[in-house]
């Protein structure tokens, strides 16, 4: 295999890295292991339940956008959009973000996006018309930009052999998407639309917003009281130009590719499925949103187990896998199908992207070890772009052709030509390692 295709963190397993048994060393570097393990648990559950709330109040109008539609008057393809402007703020910055957490430490990074995305989450309560609505739903949707730091922040403190299990358990986080799902509709039934506390606690749809506001601002005090004082921070004194040098190569925006089939696929459905399930089978918000959070569930807890699977047998495999069954599914949701089978199809399709999401941020630390905020960052603001820009065209898509289903034609086209791609750079490094022989 050619060097420009080994991950650099080969060498970690191969150049004789053993150390003497924990036994056999001195207590002082025994204490200091288990310390630097305990940082460790403590950077990874706190960035896993900030990342959880900050993806819970990123894509919260997937569900709240029915009862706004309802109040505000507007079409489907005005609902589409108040749910891609959240998505596209949750995008663009998601480079420059995973550079500060690499320069700056992820622990004051994710600090300040949970407290603007607390005060973001309060003001959406607060509108009172469309305008009003798609310029705050862009603010908190800053929040989206917390995978970046967080992925940057755990690949800092873990070792490579138990990054892909960390980094997978953080980006389950993306659970957060159900979230709203669940309690969302309940709670808008149960708080009175006049509010509570003669107003100050606003009801109906305004209380979710509200309720995550406070929830967020209490998470960003928590990280600054239990997270480790002392940061890691593999991005100082480095130059600008030496953090975006991976940025020149095809590679990374290969994994972009793979990672908007996983993630940003997974970002416009979440947001789009409740719709789909209304207008499509005629249900009730309450069920619509029920039936979608099992494919929200199965694309976010199975992630962990992708990054077991990735730092078991590699990242390749198990994204070649994924996108041979992702493929195959997507392509039978082409089909008309009753609400059971179609439940069933898309929960199976959240099971792919559920270990694809693990495998590709996976490829990250082995390949560009010290440089994984900006290469996440620039791989999840391509994903999480494509998944701002899908539910628009999933309306226009229905509007064009009168068929629902389409919206899935998008997904079996951009998970094909990443299949054949991928199959493109297996074959080339086939043919390097007969050379090599």
């Amino acid at each position: 295999m050619s060097s420009s295709e080994l991950p650099c963190s080969a060498s970690a397993y191969t150049l004789g890295n053993a150390q003497p048994p924990e036994s056999s060393l001195p207590a002082s570097v025994e204490r200091a292991q288990t310390i630097e393990r305990t940082n460790r648990t403590k950077v990874l559950w706190l960035s896993f339940t900030g990342f959880t709330l900050s993806f819970a109040a990123w894509l919260m109008f997937g569900v709240l956008g029915i009862p706004i539609q309802a109040e505000f008057q507007f079409s489907d393809v005005s609902l589409a959009w108040l749910s891609a402007i959240a998505i596209l703020n949750g995008a663009i910055w998601r480079l420059p973000f995973g550079m500060l957490a690499d320069r700056l430490g992820g622990k004051r990074t994710f600090i300040g996006l949970l407290l603007f995305a607390s005060v973001s989450s309060f003001l959406v309560a607060t509108s009172q018309s469309y305008g009003q609505l798609m310029f705050f739903a862009f603010l908190v949707g800053l929040g989206g930009n917390s995978f970046s730091v967080g992925s940057a922040w755990n690949a800092a403190w873990f070792p490579p052999k138990q990054q892909g299990f960390a980094m997978g358990l953080f980006g389950a986080g993306n659970v957060g998407a159900s979230v709203t799902k669940l309690i969302g509709p309940a709670l808008i039934a149960l708080v009175p639309a006049a509010g509570v506390l003669s107003g100050w606690i606003p009801g109906g749809w305004r209380f979710v917003p509200f309720l995550y506001g406070g929830l967020l601002l209490l998470m960003a005090i928590a990280m600054a009281v239990i997270a480790p004082a002392t940061d890691k921070k593999p991005g100082a004194g480095r130059s600008l130009k030496a953090m975006l040098a991976p940025l020149k190569d095809l590679r990374v925006w290969r994994f972009s590719l793979y990672y908007t089939v996983v993630f940003g696929v997974y970002v416009a459905m979440s947001a789009w499925l409740p719709k789909y399930f209304v207008s499509v089978y005629n249900l009730p918000l309450a069920k619509a949103a029920l039936l979608t959070t099992p494919f929200i569930f199965t694309s976010s807890l199975l992630r962990p187990f992708g990054g077991w699977l990735s730092d078991r047998f590699g990242p390749r495999r198990v994204t070649y896998g994924v996108f041979i069954v992702g493929s195959l599914i997507s392509l039978l949701l082409f089909m008309p199908m009753d609400v059971t089978w179609f439940t069933i199809c898309v929960t199976l399709l959240g099971i792919t992207q559920g270990f694809g999401k693990a495998s590709t941020v996976k490829y990250v630390p082995e390949y560009y070890p010290k440089d994984v905020g900006v290469v996440v960052g620039l791989v999840g603001s391509l994903a999480a772009l494509g998944g701002f820009a899908m539910p628009p065209l999933f309306a226009y898509l229905k509007e064009w052709t009168g068929q629902p289903q389409s919206m899935f034609w998008v997904v079996f086209g951009l998970t094909v030509i990443s299949l054949i791609w991928l199959h493109c750079v297996v074959l080339r490094i086939r043919r390097q390692e007969q050379q090599t022989i």
